[in-house]
């Protein structure tokens, strides 16, 4: 079918200001497939079913929106942390300012480096998730980075790797364009930690494809924000073995438009898969886009998606989330809950739950509320002596509480905690 003209125009121009990077016959084929896919499905406009709620427009444009770039008053997140640390800045590899790759357990390459090679593990992973998603809805701007990237890290896990790895990226340039794809793959029983933060670029486009093998633990924590001006689609991709484990937190402060994507395949038997949100927006350039979908393909899966979105002064938020249950895949557990905090009556939250389930003994439910702060609670604790706005603060922190639990390591999750009482501080009033 053919594209209508309004968007095959916009596609065309999109695509024809970027260059596929060179590489290995395998990488290229790769390429060339994710190309042929976004022609054919054409970059999104307002009126696609996935798009209804977040305009798309800044995203598709030629010329990148500009962002002021942001000097931040407080430290790193995860800084103090003891970390293997990797930086990118406006969306390339800074080998000077990062630590030696090596680190027991775990090999770490440059994507540029794994795609030159003519044979590579990466080939049985690069834009194959990614590519599978597209079955389920069309996801065009994971294609389109499959098809441009150039730039990123790829990572292969053999044993439990004894610290995390921390990916920072760096904004200084204020109409850079940055796009990365990650490689993550773990063998049997391996388990590593992977976290993000910083603001990578004025427009940031970013995959990352996550193989879990049989008995491996994957754990995922980043950090959105730090920067006001920040535009950024981001797809996560995950597969999951037999007794496999993947966690992913994400929290979100500041930006313009953030649109997180997350799409799992629970392929083997007795895997869990826990997806979680915390995010906080202040302003009508607010507007922050979960959008999830998780399949369960074998029996005895666990999966739970958790997103709490604070919102006030006009800030929108937007939650799509979907669980499948394919045929066969017997005592699925699946829990989803979204939930809205709206600090005034101008704030905006849009939530799309759905369940699709084609298996008869299972335990699948979906929730999502949206409402003002509890009044009664709030005179609780006003007439006990609390102040007001150390109150509201107090109940916000409580309401994004169950998101947070969901990460494991509590050193990282009291990091979280105190990231979201500096942002709230900072927005009293």
């Amino acid at each position: 079918m053919a594209l209508p003209k309004l968007k095959a125009d916009a596609t065309t121009a999109r695509l024809a200001a970027l260059s596929v990077p060179a590489g290995a016959a395998w990488a290229t084929a790769a390429r060339q497939d994710a190309l042929t896919r976004v022609a054919a499905m054409g970059l999104p406009v307002r009126r696609d079913e996935y798009w209804r709620y977040t305009n798309p427009e800044t995203l598709v444009a030629v010329e990148t929106p500009r962002a002021s770039v942001f000097d931040p008053q407080e430290d790193v997140i995860f800084g103090k942390v003891d970390r293997l640390h990797v930086l990118f800045v406006d969306g390339v590899f800074d080998a000077e300012a990062s630590d030696d790759l090596a680190l027991g357990g775990i090999e770490i390459e440059r994507l540029a480096d794994a795609t030159a090679k003519d044979l590579h593990w990466a080939k049985d992973l690069f834009g194959v998730l990614e590519a599978k998603s597209q079955t389920s809805v069309e996801r065009p701007f994971a294609a389109m980075n499959t098809a441009f990237a150039s730039d990123g890290l790829v990572i292969r896990v053999t044993g439990k790797v004894s610290k995390p790895i921390h990916i920072t990226y760096l904004h200084r340039q204020e109409t850079s364009d940055a796009t990365l794809h990650h490689l993550v793959k773990l063998d049997a029983g391996a388990e590593v930690t992977v976290l993000e933060n910083g603001p990578a670029a004025a427009r940031f486009n970013k995959v990352m494809e996550v193989d879990v093998a049989d008995g491996a633990t994957f754990h995922h924590i980043r950090a959105q924000g730090r920067d006001h001006e920040r535009r950024a689609v981001t797809g996560l991709f995950g597969r999951l073995g037999a007794g496999s484990t993947f966690k992913s937190f994400t929290m979100t402060a500041n930006g313009v438009l953030t649109r997180n994507e997350v799409v799992l395949e629970l392929t083997g038997d007795d895997s869990f898969a826990h997806v979680a949100g915390a995010c906080m927006g202040d302003g009508r350039d607010f507007h922050h886009d979960d959008t999830v979908f998780i399949t369960h393909d074998a029996e005895r899966c666990e999966s739970r998606q958790v997103f709490k979105k604070v919102l006030r002064n006009g800030a929108t938020g937007v939650f799509q989330g979907k669980i499948l249950v394919k045929e066969g895949a017997q005592k699925t557990d699946g829990y989803q809950i979204s939930q809205g905090l709206l600090l005034d009556d101008d704030s905006n939250f849009l939530a799309k739950p759905e369940l699709e389930i084609y298996a008869d003994d299972v335990a699948c439910s979906h929730g999502s509320t949206c409402g003002a702060m509890d009044e009664t609670a709030l005179y609780y604790l006003r007439s006990r002596g609390v102040p007001k706005a150390e109150a509201q603060n107090m109940l916000t922190l409580s309401f994004l509480a169950e998101a947070v639990a969901e990460i494991d390591d509590e050193g990282l999750a009291e990091e979280v905690r105190d990231r979201l009482a500096q942002w709230l501080e900072r927005h009293r009033g």
